[in-house]
C-alpha cells in the first residue's frame, strides 16, 4: 500500500502548475464599517493568523482592487480583496544534494533550467532525494548561506513538469519572485509552448481542446478528460500541426491551464496520444500498416525515444524584478531530434506510397 501511495503522490506532483496557489476573493458589502484588512482576513480565512496574514501582505500576496496593500489599510465598501495562499505540504524535508543542473538562464530573481527527461521535479513519499529540487536547494545554498533547512521546502517551486517531459522550467530565487511567478501561473498569464510527436494525422491544422481533467475513476494512477465539466478541473490546450508524417504528426501545444498530464490526456482524448506514452496508449502502434518491417521501424523509434515525446520548448512571463516581458526557448532534446529525423527519412523513403499502403 505504501508503494501505491507514493506513486499516486508522485503523479499528483508531475505536471500540475496551477494548484500551487489557491485564491480567495472577497467583495466588501455596502454596509461594511472601516476595518483593518489583516483583522478582516483573519476572521474570514480558515486557519489564518494575524502573523501569517501580515506576512502574506508584506510578500504582495494580498491585493486590493488590483494593487498590493499594507496591513493597516482599512477596507471600504465596494473593495475587492484577492488573497493568494501558498499551498505547502506539511512535514516535507528537502535534502540539498550536489546534482548536475542545466541552467539556461539566471539572475538575482530567477533560474531557468532545461530539465532532462527522467528527472523527477520534487520529492514525494518513497522518493525523498535525487530530484531537481534537491539539486536546486544545494545550488541556492552555495549562493546564500542564510537559506536554512526550515525554508527549503518548496523554495523556488512555482510550477512543475512531468518526470519524462524534457524542457524549460522557471524557478524563483527570492520570496518576491515566488509570489510574482506563482500568481502569474495561477492567473494563466505565463506563455508555455510544448512540442510533441503524436499518433495520427489531425484533420485540422490547429484547434483547441476544452475538457476538464481529473483522476481516472477506475485507474487511480491515470487521469482522464471530462468534456462535460462534471468532474475534475477546467483545462484548455491549443494545438497546431507543424509537420505531418502520415502515421504520426509533429505538433505544438500552448497551455492556458496547467493540469496534471494535461497535454497527454487532451491529445489522447481527441484520438492522438503522444508517441510512446505508456500511460495513455501511445506505446503501441496506433496508426500504420500491418507489415513486419513497419513494426520493426516503430520499435526502433521507441528505442530511440524511450519516453513520451514531449518537450517544454518555450516559456515567457513578466520578470518579477524588472516588470518586463521575457521569453526563453530551448532546443529539442536529443532523443526527440533523432526520433523526428527518423520519421522524416521514413516518409522520404516511402514517398507517395505511405498513405496508399494504409
Amino acid at each position: 500500500m505504501a508503494i501505491n501511495l507514493a506513486e499516486e503522490e508522485l503523479e499528483d506532483q508531475q505536471e500540475a502548475t496551477d494548484e500551487l496557489y489557491e485564491q480567495h476573493v472577497f467583495r466588501i458589502d455596502p454596509g461594511q464599517e472601516p476595518l483593518r484588512i489583516d483583522k478582516f482576513l483573519v476572521a474570514r480565512i480558515e486557519y489564518a493568523t494575524r502573523n501569517k496574514v501580515q506576512k502574506a501582505i508584506e510578500a504582495g500576496r494580498v491585493m486590493v482592487n488590483g494593487k498590493t496593500t499594507q496591513s493597516n489599510y482599512k477596507i471600504r465598501p465596494g473593495d475587492e480583496l484577492v488573497v493568494y495562499s501558498h499551498r505547502e505540504k506539511k512535514g516535507e524535508h528537502i535534502i540539498p544534494q550536489p546534482l548536475p543542473l542545466n541552467i539556461h538562464y539566471e539572475d538575482d530573481q530567477i533560474l531557468i533550467i532545461n530539465k532532462p527527461a527522467g528527472l523527477v521535479v520534487h520529492p514525494a513519499s518513497g522518493n525523498p532525494d535525487g530530484t531537481l529540487i534537491n539539486g536546486v536547494a544545494w545550488y541556492l545554498q552555495q549562493q546564500n548561506k542564510d537559506i536554512s533547512e526550515e525554508n527549503l521546502p518548496r523554495f523556488g517551486m512555482v510550477h512543475r513538469i512531468d518526470k519524462n517531459t524534457s524542457g524549460l522550467m522557471v524557478l524563483a530565487k527570492t520570496d518576491k519572485a515566488v509570489t510574482s511567478l506563482a500568481k502569474q501561473f495561477f492567473d494563466h498569464t505565463v506563455f508555455r509552448r510544448y512540442i510533441a510527436l503524436v499518433w495520427g494525422d489531425p484533420a485540422e491544422e490547429e484547434g483547441t481542446v476544452i475538457a476538464h481533467i481529473g483522476r481516472h475513476k477506475r485507474f487511480r494512477k491515470l487521469f482522464d478528460a471530462y468534456p462535460e465539466g462534471d468532474y475534475g478541473k477546467d483545462a484548455i490546450t491549443h494545438y497546431k500541426v507543424l509537420e505531418r508524417f502520415g502515421y504520426v504528426s509533429l505538433i505544438e501545444c500552448r497551455l492556458e491551464t496547467g493540469r496534471t498530464h494535461q497535454i497527454r490526456v487532451h491529445m489522447q482524448h481527441i484520438g492522438h496520444p503522444l508517441f510512446n506514452d505508456d500511460f495513455y496508449g501511445g506505446d503501441r502502434i496506433v496508426k500504420g500498416t500491418v507489415y513486419t518491417k513497419y513494426k520493426q521501424f516503430v520499435d526502433n523509434c521507441f528505442a530511440i525515444c524511450p519516453r513520451h515525446a514531449l518537450h517544454a520548448k518555450n516559456i515567457g512571463f513578466t520578470h518579477p524584478g524588472t516588470g518586463e516581458q521575457i521569453f526563453f526557448e530551448s532546443e529539442l532534446a536529443e532523443d526527440m531530434k533523432q526520433l523526428i529525423e527518423k520519421w522524416r527519412r521514413y516518409v522520404r523513403a516511402r514517398g507517395n506510397s505511405l498513405m496508399e499502403s494504409e
